[in-house]
């Protein structure tokens, strides 16, 4: 069963929030999709799934990011789930921070208790959410995928590690290293344990350097060079250095003056569905 929260029209095509019972997280879950007019003929279209940051909902890329005009143009439909579990029973970080627990999923499945129960979000947005959307939308089984920060990490993590699922990924300052960074290692510690090995698989570069992907999907990383997170969280020049030692179709771009903010994703949203829509084919 699934709520329609919210149903906006824009561009000509149609902005949707929906609520739904969710079997992979135990609770209820969150997600928007927007639909270029195309799809309201009965054309099926492709979808890019979008993965937001830290404290972010499934509203700050929706309202924010100005994506819509071109999509619609492209024809691409938007999936944009929330970036956790949530609710009155869901266990939170202790000291209530901003980089733990409620809205800071990871983009993983949990192990450690009391999150193992609900922190399944790698489940979530690479079984569950999709066979919700193509069961329920005029879309295709194409598939790309997208984020900021902490979403950028899931989009490069995720979108490695089922190349077959994905035609294309793509990250806006995204923390490619979580394994050697204060965010990565307090998240990681906490939902997978303190044995490191079990990090592995939640870490882009050490992805792209052991070759965990069954085909090279093409990627693109947009990162400004004003981002206050650059050095200590997101450090892209590992990303960088792993893709030029292995040969991996990265292509990445700093762009001058730009910070962390969505004011840096609307300026660069359309060239990111552009680069998608290229490998829908």
């Amino acid at each position: 069963m699934m709520e329609l929260v919210a149903n906006n029209k824009v561009v000509g095509g149609w902005h949707k929030r929906y609520r739904h019972a969710s079997q992979t997280t135990d609770c209820e879950m969150t997600f928007a999709i927007f639909l270029p007019d195309i799809a309201s003929s009965g054309k099926k279209v492709p979808v890019l799934y979008w993965l937001s940051g830290l404290t972010c909902t499934d509203e700050n890329f929706m309202q924010k990011a100005g994506a819509f005009k071109a999509a619609n143009a492209l024809g691409i439909a938007i999936v944009a789930p929330d970036t956790s579990p949530r609710g009155e029973l869901i266990p939170d970080d202790n000291e209530k921070s901003y980089d733990f627990g409620l809205g800071a999923g990871f983009y993983l499945n949990a192990t450690q208790p009391p999150f193992d129960k609900h922190y399944q979000m790698y489940d979530y947005i690479v079984k569950e959410l999709p066979e919700i959307i193509e069961s329920h939308f005029p879309v295709t089984t194409q598939r790309a995928i997208s984020g900021h920060s902490m979403g950028g990490h899931g989009a490069l993590t995720l979108g490695l590690k089922n190349s077959d699922r994905y035609t294309s990924i793509s990250a806006f300052s995204p923390i490619v290293h979580p394994t050697r960074c204060p965010w990565g290692i307090k998240a990681f510690t906490g939902y997978l344990g303190n044995d490191k090995s079990q990090w592995e698989d939640h870490d882009a570069v050490l992805l792209m350097q052991n070759k965990q992907y069954t085909t090279a999907r093409p990627v693109l990383v947009s990162q400004g060079s004003a981002d206050n997170f650059l050095d200590e969280q997101l450090q892209p020049w590992h990303l960088q250095k792993a893709a030029k030692a292995h040969n991996y179709p990265l292509q990445f771009e700093q762009h001058e003056g730009y910070d962390h903010s969505y004011f840096f994703i609307a300026s660069f949203i359309d060239q990111h569905l552009a680069f998608h829509a290229k490998y829908f084919a």
